[in-house]
């Protein structure tokens, strides 16, 4: 039997408050943790491998998953549809497996109030404020000034979903909030939902009981 059931663990953040550095560093200190692999319908850039940084599907067959239920979250952004295949996840988690999305609010709505719900921790990453916000995005140098200022302009409409989370950390510093992650995702694999074995053991607490009496 196996001892845990994996957790569906959700970081969201708006760009630049180091969601993608934090998820990093989640998976070099648990190598069995997972990363959810989407699925989308663009074509593959150079360098892309299916099945490792997405699974690259028909549009016909992308919207047969969702009719059919087969999709835990999707959306539809510049042309193109992606999701989470739920297969895999419900695989890993009941294999005792954790399984990291980095997604949107709105993707994980769509987790939390799917069938495998009751399994998720959703953690949201604020930045300490709006100006090291715009900070870490022009000094991290991966942008033009036309795709901060709408990084920019979307970041508020991120963080104005962080009440829908399990937690929310605020993002001061890179090692601090690593180290309350880890404590949080230790905590809830703890979670009594959690230990599916808990049930037998109390049962068979209850006939070594009852031997004695």
């Amino acid at each position: 039997m196996t001892q845990r059931r994996g957790l569906l663990i959700i970081l969201s953040s708006p760009s630049g408050a180091g969601k993608s550095t934090l998820a990093g560093r989640l998976r070099a200190w648990d190598p069995g943790l997972r990363f959810s692999v989407s699925a989308t319908t663009r074509a593959p850039r150079p360098g892309e491998v299916d099945g490792e940084h997405y699974q690259f599907i028909t549009e016909p067959d992308f919207k047969s998953q969702v009719t059919d239920g087969e999709m835990l979250e999707h959306a539809h952004v510049f042309g193109n549809f992606y999701g989470s295949p739920k297969g895999p996840v419900e695989a890993a988690i009941n294999a005792g497996q954790d399984v990291l999305f980095d997604i949107d609010w709105q993707g994980a709505q769509q987790i939390t109030n799917s069938v495998l719900g009751q399994h998720t921790l959703s953690i949201f990453i604020l930045p300490p404020s709006i100006a090291e916000l715009r900070r870490r995005l022009e000094t991290r140098a991966q942008d033009d000034a036309e795709t901060i200022a709408r990084r920019m302009q979307k970041s508020w409409d991120e963080i104005s979903h962080w009440g829908g989370y399990d937690y929310v950390l605020v993002n001061d510093d890179i090692d601090e909030t690593e180290a309350q992650l880890k404590t949080i995702i230790t905590a809830v694999r703890l979670r009594r939902l959690q230990q599916p074995q808990l049930t037998e053991h109390v049962r068979a607490l209850q006939t070594e009981f009852e031997a004695l009496s």
